[in-house]
C-alpha cells in the first residue's frame, strides 16, 4: 500500500506505508509534510520506518523531526510497538509520556488506537478535530 490520505474518525490522516522508504533525515520528514499538504492534518508514520537514531534522543533527530511537524501545524503520530526502545531509555519513555499528554505528537500501538485518540479529541468540548 502506498502512503495514502484516509479519513480516520472524521480526520484526514496521511497513513504511511510500513514498507515505504525509511525516514532517516530531516528532508525525509519534510517530504512527508509536503505529502500531507495534499489534504491531511495528521501524519501516521509506522515506527518501523523511523531510523533507529529517532529513538536515540542523544542524536536530536527525534526533536528535529517533531519540531518540523509542529512548525507546519501537522500532528505526527508514530504507530507501532516501540517497547524495545522504551525498555532501554528512560529519556525516551519520558518523551513518549509527555508527548501523549499533548496534541502535537502521539505514540500509539496501532491505527485503532489512533482512531480512538482522534475520536476522543473531536469529542472534547470546545475542540476542533485535528
Amino acid at each position: 500500500m502506498p502512503d495514502e490520505i484516509q479519513d480516520r474518525a472524521g480526520v484526514s490522516v496521511l497513513v504511511c506505508d510500513p514498507g515505504g522508504p525509511p525516514i532517516a533525515t530531516e528532508q525525509d520528514a519534510l517530504d512527508l509534510i509536503g505529502a500531507a499538504f495534499l489534504g491531511a492534518t495528521v501524519v501516521a508514520v509506522p515506527a518501523s520506518r523511523l531510523d533507529p537514531s529517532f529513538f536515540s534522543l542523544g542524536t536530536r533527530f527525534a526533536g528535529e523531526v517533531m519540531q518540523k511537524f509542529v512548525n507546519y501545524r501537522l500532528r505526527l503520530v508514530v504507530v507501532g510497538d516501540i517497547s524495545a526502545q522504551l525498555a532501554t531509555s528512560s529519556a525516551l519513555r519520558a518523551l513518549v509520556e509527555e508527548s501523549n499528554k499533548a496534541d502535537h505528537v502521539w505514540f500509539v500501538p496501532d491505527l485503532d488506537a489512533l482512531d480512538d485518540r482522534l475520536r476522543a479529541l473531536t469529542d472534547r468540548p470546545g475542540r476542533r478535530p485535528a
